[in-house]
């Protein structure tokens, strides 16, 4: 036994060790965030503001400094290296780009935004990754080579279940393609999960919160052969699971319910996408409808006023893109945010990586990447308001006949007020702007005296036109038409998109047709296209001929069943994105997908009825030998609960939990708050909600969601980061919410009993879902009674430390790895 172990721990310590050295060896081909934020932020600015001095294609190389691949940023010019990775304040590219020193200014006629200058201070934090390893990197492309016949973008293939010669281990044809793998190398699956671990894991998986104890006597009673799949046909009716599932895809999505502009400002009627979203997972709706209807559901007619309505509420996606900056200039960027989603969230495609360049790695041309520009900027998106322009405009009304008409009006004349104040806010700038010439002759001066005075009388109008149109348009803004309204978009002026050379707006090239990514599928926007091309992208993503969008959604499904994807880099698919592991069985599972209507639900019950769901995460020295990854799932993949899962549990287990759905946040009302504050939107709505009901701000995070490493709203989300950190520990001992909990946790068991050791079996049964074994008793008597020997050392009354004493115990549980981890 003692060997066994000792054998145990040093596979354990090899593999750790093996699978540092891959990872790392693997980094250099794997797509990762850190990436993606250099190709987004770091190269553009580099090739439009950089090379012209400091590249390959320099007719002098200045200071001998080459910023087009990475050996070149580290080894540096003349001066040394340009940067020090991990270190940006040791970095001599931040002292330039900082202009602190008037000898080091670069780039030398026009300093980058503050913004360019945060970015590459964050990249060089980060460890300045570079994928550039190649001198000659950007002078290349990967249109013409390989990657076209890369995996992902072929067409889904009909492949045979494969045979195996443990057939009577195999319960479904999953299991088939996952023990034939095994049978390939010789090892084998460890045994099933016991009961009380399934019904946990199943439960956690599919509703998000810990099972009761009358739902685990249920189960453990009921002895007949389809008991899991009857346990997993109530979680999939339950209402909790549309709030379960819709998070991971609002994680996706990156929803919010502000505008990530520089004020933050809050968007009261977010919220209606988001229900939006759990609404449509209860109802099961089909996966490629549910993405139609967030890219062109206000084309699409509904038979009811309702299903109408819920359509353009579904546009909610395209419409809760970031905004950037202050002033609705920067609209480009978020047409380069949607973009950016539509093709990670949907197709699992870096897209966003072609606005300046040809992808380097991905057979994605700047054309196409301006085919769907065209696309979106044919699309009125709601505006929320901006610091600088503070009146929001274009929530599409939720109404029909006058009242519909009245709310067009409403908007049509507040834009003409929204139009002619920035006119005239032009010209009495024009009139404002001093004279540089002071020196004038005679003749000059009385001129120039003259043109002062008719100058002077017409800034005066425009002034007195100014103060009508901004009196008009308060008027108008204190009495709009009761209509509800959402956050959605509808259609603009259509018209085709140019290429902005090196991704600048300011420097346009040839005119781009609208359409699709022509590697996947070849269908063409047909020329006689009259509206945005909405209706047209939404019909593309979901073609049968299109391979990506159904593969993409089953892998999604499966990493969170199985804690990792098919395809680690669920949002890359591309070549720099990992391979899959199995990539017969993700054509296999996308093909059937679709053949049974795109159906979520249908696709759980395939999953979670499969031997290999159910298998237990018991460790295994010689197949950790052979795959110490478990990248062939060879036993289940212990996971920490999410932020919301360890939340929403502390809620269900203390008693407090408010089952009802969410509407829309406590928001100040929009004139109280845009008109009288000068700094960024920050509020935290406290509720004993469900945490998909928290209040989701860009600028600032949920501060519990913040601790446990939940999702950030400013960016699609494909795999959250898991994080031990001391802080979570400390959140668990002090925090407010943990106390509020853990007391309301000791009251739920205090009443159910009086005799201590019942109270702790109950704890433990509501908490992990089994009851307390006799040392675990043993110690929680002892803790309870350590607890009350200090409390009476303290100014707590008498009558009130038992109830503290039992809270402090809850806090322990609270705490404690089988709370916080799913077996």
């Amino acid at each position: 036994m003692q060997f066994s172990r000792l054998a145990n721990s040093i596979f354990r310590i090899f593999f750790f060790l093996s699978s540092i050295l891959t990872s790392s060896a693997e980094s250099k081909n794997i797509s990762t965030p850190e990436t993606e934020f250099f190709e987004k932020n770091i190269r553009p600015v580099l090739v439009e503001r950089c090379y012209k001095c400091h590249s390959a294609e320099s007719e002098k190389l200045k200071g001998g400094l080459r910023l087009d691949f990475r050996d070149g940023v580290l080894k540096g010019g003349e001066t040394g290296p340009a940067i020090v990775p991990g270190r940006p304040e040791k970095s001599l590219l931040i002292k330039a780009v900082r202009y602190v020193d008037p000898d080091l200014q670069m780039p030398p006629k026009k300093q980058l935004s503050a913004q360019q200058i945060k970015n590459f201070e964050a990249w060089i934090a980060m460890g300045a990754p570079d994928p550039r390893t190649d001198a000659d990197a950007d002078s290349k492309s990967l249109m013409a080579n390989s990657s076209r016949t890369h995996w992902a973008f072929q067409p889904v293939k009909t492949v045979s279940v494969p045979v195996v010669k443990n057939k009577r281990w195999a319960k479904s044809p999953i299991d088939n393609f996952i023990l034939a793998k095994l049978e390939e190398k010789n090892i084998g699956p460890v045994a099933t999960a016991d009961k009380r671990t399934l019904i946990r894991r199943a439960t956690f998986d599919l509703i998000g919160l810990p099972p009761t104890p009358d739902e685990v006597d249920t189960f453990f009673a009921d002895k007949s052969t389809n008991a899991f799949e009857k346990l997993v046909d109530r979680l999939l009716a339950s209402p909790h699971y549309g709030e379960r599932w819709g998070r991971h895809w609002l994680d996706v999505a990156r929803y919010a319910d502000t505008s990530g502009c520089n004020s933050d400002f809050p968007i009261p009627v977010a919220y209606k996408y988001r229900n939006y979203v759990i609404e449509s997972f209860n109802q099961d709706k089909s996966y490629d409808q549910f993405v139609r209807e967030q890219i062109a559901g206000d084309l699409m007619p509904g038979k009811t006023d309702e299903q109408t309505f819920e359509r353009i509420i579904a546009t909610g996606y395209l419409a809760i893109s970031r905004r950037f900056g202050s002033r609705n200039n920067e609209f480009h960027l978020t047409i380069e945010d949607t973009i950016d989603n539509v093709g990670k969230g949907i197709l699992g495609l870096s897209v966003s990586c072609a606005r300046c360049h040809d992808h380097k790695f991905d057979p994605i041309p700047m054309k196409d990447y301006y085919a769907l520009y065209g696309i979106f900027s044919s699309t009125r998106y709601a505006f929320p308001g901006t610091e600088v322009y503070r009146h929001p405009k274009d929530f599409v009304p939720l109404a029909s006949g006058t009242n519909i008409e009245a709310v067009l009006n409403y908007q049509t004349e507040l834009a003409s007020l929204d139009d002619k104040i920035d006119k005239l806010q032009e010209e009495k700038r024009a009139l404002e702007k001093p004279d540089k010439d002071d020196e004038k002759t005679g003749t000059q001066a009385e001129a120039k005296e003259e043109g002062d005075q008719e100058a002077e009388e017409k800034l005066l109008k425009i002034k007195a036109a100014l103060e009508d149109a901004r009196t008009r348009q308060k008027k108008l803004e204190a009495t709009p038409p009761k209509v509800e309204k959402a956050y959605g978009v509808g259609e603009n002026k259509p018209a085709d998109a140019k290429i902005q050379m090196k991704g600048n707006p300011q420097h346009l090239g040839e005119i781009v047709p609208r359409g699709f990514l022509q590697i996947l599928g070849g269908q063409k926007m047909p020329a006689t296209e009259q509206g945005s091309g909405r209706a047209e992208l939404a019909d593309w993503l979901t073609d049968s001929k299109n391979p990506l969008t159904a593969r993409v959604m089953v892998n999604r499904i499966w990493q969170h069943h199985f804690g990792r994807g098919i395809v680690e880099t669920v949002n890359d698919f591309g070549a720099r994105g990992k391979a899959a592991t199995h990539p017969e069985l993700l054509d296999y599972l996308a093909a059937r997908f679709q053949q049974d209507g795109w159906s979520i639900k249908k696709m759980h019950k395939r999953m979670m009825l499969s031997r290999t769901y159910q298998l237990s995460g018991a460790e295994d020295p010689k197949n950790l030998f052979a795959d110490a990854n478990n990248d062939l799932f060879w036993r289940f993949n212990r996971r920490r609960l999410d932020a919301e899962e360890i939340r929403d549990a502390m809620l269900a287990i203390s008693g407090t939990l408010d089952s009802t759905m969410g509407g829309e946040h406590p928001f100040p009302s929009q004139n109280d708050w845009r008109f009288s504050q000068h700094k960024p939107f920050v509020a935290v709505y406290e509720t004993n909600r469900r945490s998909i009901y928290l209040m989701q701000q860009r600028i600032k995070k949920q501060p519990f969601l913040e601790v446990f490493d939940g999702a950030d709203s400013n960016a699609t989300t494909g795999s959250r980061a898991t994080s031990t950190t001391p802080i979570q520990a400390l959140f668990m001992m002090n925090d407010p919410f943990a106390h509020e909990q853990a007391d309301k946790f000791a009251i739920r068991i205090a009443l159910a009993d009086v005799e201590v050791s019942k109270r702790i079996d109950y704890a433990y049964r509501l908490a992990f879902g089994r009851p307390a074994a006799a040392k675990e008793i043993k110690t929680g008597r002892s803790y309870l009674q350590q607890c009350h020997r200090n409390l009476k050392e303290t100014k707590l009354p008498a009558e009130q430390q038992p109830r503290a004493a039992l809270a402090s115990y809850c806090r322990v549980l609270f705490s404690s790895n089988e709370f916080l981890f799913v077996d």
